[in-house]
């Protein structure tokens, strides 16, 4: 068994003591470990000085799993090495939140264990694609997202305006600071600062999100996840943000942005006690009330 370990926040105390626990642990099986070159490079003198260790600078197939060391925003970065190569992700939470990265440090060793006994279950989890016109040699291979595409303004305080279509039919322009596309997975992140809804994983839909729009009749609207969306930016600068998760890139208004379903989706490892609405329940305390 072939295993990637990946990480960020690398001066992080709890970030190297995880990596150092799981190498530990991994040593206990007969698996051949390999750590990302820059991750690994970071790391004190007791991970660097295990002469085992092998480095990675990019995946191929015939890597079984991908070990995620940090929290949710380290998952969506490793996303950008997986690709659609189809490797299951393990995440190690040592960030805060961690909807996606829910194993904790002190339960790496009975998580391994669960996962090398065959005791878990994958979430696939849906991804969104984009194209733009003309074609932005900024996006690049990396043009997909996990959590949301979001567009906003650039060197300005003045709102923009996003022309957006569904499916080749006009909806609306909304005129606001920006306008977030989100998937299920995401849908617990950007989207919901925003006012945007939370959606279950299993859920075949997307949702529009606008920010801080001005007028109060934008809200947000669920769509079904096989829509086309199509979006233009107007505004005083020439330029816009789109981010891509956590990767940002500058557009000119002139381009038409084209977001569908990706063809590929991620894999995510879970426990088997873990559900996400008990993972709503103690990370967003759910419906809680002291008064009760």
């Amino acid at each position: 068994m072939k295993i990637a370990i990946y990480g960020q926040n690398y001066a992080k105390d709890s970030t190297q003591n995880a990596l150092e626990i799981l190498v530990d642990e991994l040593s206990k099986y007969n698996v051949e470990v390999l750590i990302e070159s820059d991750f690994l490079s970071q790391q004190n003198e007791v991970v660097l000085n295990n002469s085992a260790l092998k480095t990675f600078t990019e995946l191929n197939k015939t890597f079984d799993l991908l070990i995620s060391i940090g929290g949710d925003g380290t998952i969506l970065r490793a996303i950008t090495y997986v690709k659609d190569l189809g490797i299951p992700i393990v995440g190690i939470n040592t960030g805060r939140l961690g909807f996606l990265a829910t194993i904790q440090t002190e339960e790496i060793d009975s998580a391994l264990s669960e996962i090398f006994n065959g005791d878990y279950k994958i979430s696939e989890r849906t991804l969104l694609s984009v194209t733009t016109e003309p074609e932005s040699q900024v996006v690049g291979h990396t043009n997909f997202a996990l959590n949301e595409i979001a567009l906003s303004r650039k060197n300005t305080t003045s709102m923009i305006t996003v022309e957006t279509h569904l499916d080749d039919e006009y909806l609306t322009s909304y005129w606001a600071d920006g306008l977030i596309l989100s998937t299920p997975t995401g849908s617990t992140g950007y989207s919901l600062s925003c006012g945007g809804p939370v959606i279950t994983p299993e859920a075949n839909n997307f949702a529009l999100t606008p920010i801080a729009p001005h007028n109060l009749s934008a809200r947000p609207l669920i769509i079904p996840d096989k829509t086309k969306v199509t979006f233009k930016v107007d505004g005083r600068e020439d330029q816009f943000l789109m981010s891509l998760d956590s990767r940002i890139v500058t557009l000119p208004n002139t381009t038409t942005v084209t977001v569908k379903k990706a063809g590929f989706a991620i894999k995510m490892v879970e426990r088997l006690e873990e559900t996400f609405l008990d993972t709503l329940r103690k990370k967003l305390l759910w419906g809680e009330d002291r008064r009760n």
